[in-house]
């Protein structure tokens, strides 16, 4: 897998529609889009995940282009590695930064499958057919809540992930359950419940699905409480940004269930050691969503292809966030479920044009 070239693109786009949460409204989203060209003239593609500011995590679109074009890609392109597994090695040093470490990742399995022939859910021992599909909801508004749950209901959805903060909780929730009776629900709160977690407890009434983050990304030790108290499975997100940390969370009994993003743990390699880690102590994942581009968003279907991804991801449609995405083809929910890609790597391609329309910068990195 000698690297000949790396090529990164600073990209925006528009969404169609304002995504909010309790830490704040996307409506515009920066990324990274990442090529690893091998010396034969095959490329990988990865996405950095990172948002704009430090709102999810620390990590930022800015820092992660930083540590790949002055750490990360330098690094890659002096090794010869025979398997994506591999760069754990060489990032041995380099502390933290998941995201933009998630990028390179990302890229190396793509290629790998690639010069292999295969598929990458394949290369992974994916079996499903079909990923499944959830769709998440960011609004302030029960009508606005209901509408769009209906519009999730009419597209074949068969989970809606609800962001939920204090004050806009239990009341949307059981409009929610009253117009959708046999819906599965997932209410997200992205931390806001720190202090307040006696709130959560009304929520027990709802048969929810389970309660997504409900506290800081630091605090398993209170999550672990709550878990005690809740009838409804606490699921962590923002908590598991590795192998390391998900061991941890499952230690100290903090969860039921693992949001599993491949951009948010450091990549693909990571993502499979915490699917064997959950498997081994009964806990249950499903893969997560980041508002992301067509790229990652191939790499989340084909590791939703493994058997234990028996929840339905936040693998929503394409056109459901953007007018056209940069590759092609899209991802499509068709009655709640996405066909798995049957091309080599990933299955999907830059489009090229599309690419070339949103790129802020493009920065190429090459061998000294």
């Amino acid at each position: 897998m000698k690297i000949a070239k790396a090529t990164i693109h600073e990209i925006s786009m528009a969404l169609k529609k304002p995504f909010r949460t309790s830490l704040g409204t996307v409506t515009e989203r920066r990324g990274l889009v990442l090529e690893l060209h091998d010396e034969n003239g095959l490329t990988g593609l990865g996405e950095g995940v990172a948002f704009s500011e430090p709102w999810y995590t620390e990590e930022t679109v800015d820092t992660s282009l930083l540590m790949l074009k002055k750490y990360l890609l330098p690094a890659l392109l002096q090794e010869d590695l025979h398997h994506p597994e591999e760069a754990e090695r060489v990032y041995a040093t380099v502390r933290g930064n998941p995201m933009a470490k998630a990028a390179v990742d990302m890229a190396l399995w793509d290629l790998h499958a690639r010069q292999a022939r295969k598929p990458l859910y394949e290369i992974i021992g994916g079996t499903r057919k079909t990923a499944l599909a959830g769709v998440a909801i960011g609004s302030q508004s029960i009508d606005d809540l209901l509408d769009q749950a209906q519009e999730a209901v009419r597209e074949g959805y068969s989970r809606v992930k609800v962001k939920i903060m204090p004050g806009y909780d239990l009341e949307p929730l059981k409009a929610l359950r009253e117009a959708f009776p046999d819906l599965s629900i997932l209410a997200d709160a992205n931390s806001a419940y720190e202090g307040k977690e006696s709130d959560l407890l009304a929520l027990d009434e709802l048969g929810l699905q389970m309660i997504e983050q409900p506290l800081s990304q630091k605090d398993l030790v209170r999550h672990a409480e709550l878990q005690k108290k809740l009838k409804t499975p606490v699921c962590l997100d923002e908590s598991i940004d590795s192998y390391k940390a998900a061991a941890n969370a499952i230690a100290l009994n903090s969860c039921r269930v693992i949001n599993i993003k491949i951009g948010r743990v450091g990549g693909l390699t990571e993502a499979l050691k915490i699917v064997r880690l959950c498997q081994d102590h009964h806990i249950q994942v499903w893969c997560g969503g980041m508002l992301e581009f067509g790229i990652s968003r191939a790499h989340n279907v084909a590791l939703s292809t493994l058997k234990e991804f028996n929840i339905p991801g936040d693998l929503s449609s394409s056109s459901r966030y953007w007018e056209e995405d940069i590759a092609t083809p899209d991802v499509i929910v068709k009655s709640g479920e996405i066909e798995r890609f049957e091309g080599y790597g990933i299955g999907v391609s830059l489009n090229h044009k599309r690419l070339q329309e949103v790129t802020l910068h493009s920065f190429d990195i090459k061998k000294h």
